[in-house]
């Protein structure tokens, strides 16, 4: 993996958020030229920071929606290859915000397309969009990769049109030349020092240290929880197989095996008897009228057939020390070291 990377000029869209600083963090090591190109980070405490990544790549700190200067970073860095991230990624943020959301998560897809039409240096692409691209019936059937897209709430929907604006680009402009694109379809995904709203493991964690009941809106839904570098790895394999050949091209589900989806409910009770001192509350209402799938599973056959790709740890593992990470996380010293060695370990 290093031998490919190593040198290669990366462009990382939405470099600031927490898979995204993992990811940029994995990069350098790698000794790929990383140039990140985001806002700043949205949360405080955050994983950017502690990783002290602004020193370890070339980090722009700017709107993706200013296609200029984008292009500016881009003909300034002649970048091969393009990780486009950033995003609008909280569903329930999309029905407060829905014109901020299309615009991110479409609009901004097609700026980064326009570069890769462009932009002959640009030839390789990968874009994450999200498992809920596709038509939902909530059965215990899961999707493959060519089921049907649809969408329901502004943020799935926004993801499915951009993966349709792709397959437009790709279709009328890139399919003569050598530039190859690979959409991920990918879940939630958890480890340490994730504090971003909206999501259960850092609702349960504020929910502790403020001493409060952490609130559900939805406890039997079932929802997919995989460990974060098993996420990424899929997604650094992908690209080493699309330079190898032009099969390995186009959607991958990168989802978790179906025994690692569990009802929110379950993975609140497990970390009561992690953590303990603290309990949960129900309360639908808090939904209003914000529609959230209930079930939703995705077949991950082709990822490990053609990808090769199987994960390393299981969610009970990963949850226990998680968790007890966060317990813990004011007496680390020295958070880049360690992530140093958790990279080390899991390959």
């Amino acid at each position: 993996m290093q031998n490919f990377y190593k040198g290669k000029v990366v462009l990382v869209t939405g470099s600031t958020w927490f898979k995204w600083s993992w990811l940029s963090f994995w990069l350098s090591k790698l000794w790929a030229k990383v140039i990140g190109y985001a806002l700043e980070p949205n949360t405080n405490p955050n994983l950017f920071s502690v990783l002290n990544l602004n020193n370890k790549i070339n980090q722009i700190f700017w709107d993706i929606s200013d296609y200029k200067k984008l292009e500016e970073i881009v003909e300034q860095n002649k970048p091969e290859m393009i990780f486009h991230l950033a995003a609008q990624p909280i569903v329930r943020e999309s029905y407060d915000n829905p014109v901020y959301t299309m615009n991110t998560n479409v609009m901004w897809t097609i700026n980064i397309m326009e570069l890769i039409r462009t932009k002959e240096y640009i030839k390789w692409w990968v874009i994450i969009t999200t498992d809920k691209v596709y038509e939902n019936k909530e059965w215990l059937w899961p999707y493959r990769e060519n089921d049907r897209l649809w969408w329901f709430d502004p943020y799935s929907s926004s993801k499915a049109m951009a993966e349709l604006a792709v397959e437009s680009y790709r279709k009328s402009f890139l399919q003569k030349t050598d530039k190859k694109i690979c959409i991920g379809r990918a879940w939630n995904v958890i480890w340490w020092w994730d504090w971003a709203k909206d999501r259960l493991i850092p609702d349960i964690i504020r929910s502790l240290q403020n001493n409060e009941n952490v609130v559900l809106r939805n406890p039997d839904a079932v929802r997919p929880w995989q460990y974060v570098l098993d996420a990424l790895h899929w997604y650094l394999i992908a690209w080493m197989k699309m330079f190898e050949d032009d099969k390995y091209q186009w959607a991958y589900n990168f989802w978790p095996d179906i025994t690692d989806t569990l009802k929110v409910i379950d993975i609140v009770k497990q970390s009561i008897e992690i953590l303990w001192r603290w309990w949960y509350e129900i309360k639908p209402e808090m939904n209003q009228w914000k529609h959230e799938a209930w079930l939703l599973l995705l077949d991950n056959t082709k990822s490990k057939t053609l990808l090769g790709w199987n994960p390393k740890y299981n969610v009970h593992d990963v949850l226990i020390r998680t968790l007890n990470f966060y317990k813990e996380y004011y007496d680390w010293k020295n958070m880049e070291e360690y992530a140093n060695k958790e990279i080390e370990t899991y390959l």
